[in-house]
């Protein structure tokens, strides 16, 4: 049966496909079409086409969460102990986290953490809820709304099954079962480190927006991390300029993994911008300061 439905699915895809550059080259007026256009109609249909058994054989709700609960343990029993400040840190992101999280589609128990790191900037999701976000990419940020944007990023990727399906294409790749147990354990964590494709990225960008946006949080807050990023990668994408610029070496692979990792930053600069003017969002440009409190009572961080 599933294979059946494969099939309808593919010619549903397939017509609806065919029938849009029907009706484009119909039009009496100039559409604009070029082999680009079509180009790019063929990508959009091999990528839905290859999502489409993620579909029918997609993991459950309850079997995501174990599985991320399984990942996301492995992470946080090899964490140092945190600072004081690094304990703010972390309860603002759930604060921040959790007040996104609740217009997300899925009502799955999402979960906010920090890596202590100041050489880790990048955050990513993992199954079922987890979201990490390193220290060195929170010391970039100098607005809440930033903060936002970035878990509403990560909070997208599970919300539309990107973490999921990346489960399901590894247990493939390294012929597993998920039923197994403890067979998730075989997928490395530097797998949910790596980012995703560039459609699933751009994906993210924008619904992450959305859910911001949705909770109060100003969606230029998406804009100004952009910019820092793209300043960022033209200082340190590469090369340093000068010795003054350096970063630690460790700093430098974690930015270069970040941009390895994900889309051009013009164009998610580009999209964002885009995105503004479509929903009429000029107006929601005041950006909350990024703000922490904590205190120390014999050495110990105190909410």
């Amino acid at each position: 049966m599933k294979r059946v439905a494969v099939v309808v699915v593919f010619f549903l895809i397939l017509g609806t496909a065919l029938g849009a550059l029907y009706r484009s080259q119909r039009r009496p007026e100039d559409s604009g079409v070029s082999p680009n256009a079509i180009l790019n109609l063929a990508a959009d249909v091999q990528r839905d086409l290859s999502r489409v058994p993620m579909h029918f054989s997609r993991l459950s709700d309850e079997e995501e969460i174990c599985i991320g609960n399984e990942l996301a343990n492995r992470y946080i029993s090899k964490l140092p102990r945190f600072t004081a400040q690094e304990e703010a840190l972390q309860a603002y992101a759930q604060r921040v986290g959790g007040r996104v999280a609740t217009r997300a589609h899925r009502r799955l128990p999402y979960t906010f953490h920090l890596l202590p790191y100041d050489a880790l900037i990048n955050a990513f999701s993992l199954p079922g809820g987890h979201v990490f976000v390193g220290e060195g990419m929170m010391n970039k940020m100098t607005t809440e709304d930033e903060l936002a944007n970035v878990l509403g990023h990560e909070i997208e990727h599970v919300d539309h099954y990107h973490c999921v399906e990346r489960v399901q294409i590894e247990a493939q790749l390294r012929n597993f079962h998920l039923e197994i147990v403890g067979a998730v354990l075989q997928i490395p964590l530097e797998v949910w480190e790596r980012g995703y494709n560039k459609d699933q990225e751009m994906e993210a960008d924008r619904e992450g927006m959305r859910v911001a946006v949705l909770a109060g949080y100003s969606p230029y807050g998406a804009i100004t991390l952009f910019e820092k990023l793209a300043e960022m990668e033209k200082e340190y994408g590469i090369h340093a300029q000068t010795p003054e610029q350096e970063l630690s070496e460790l700093a430098r692979q974690s930015l270069e993994g970040y941009f390895r990792s994900h889309p051009q930053t013009s164009e998610r600069l580009a999209q964002a911008k885009n995105l503004i003017a479509q929903e009429h969002w000029e107006n929601r440009n005041q950006q909350k300061a990024f703000h922490i409190e904590y205190e120390v009572h014999n050495g110990a961080f105190v909410k």
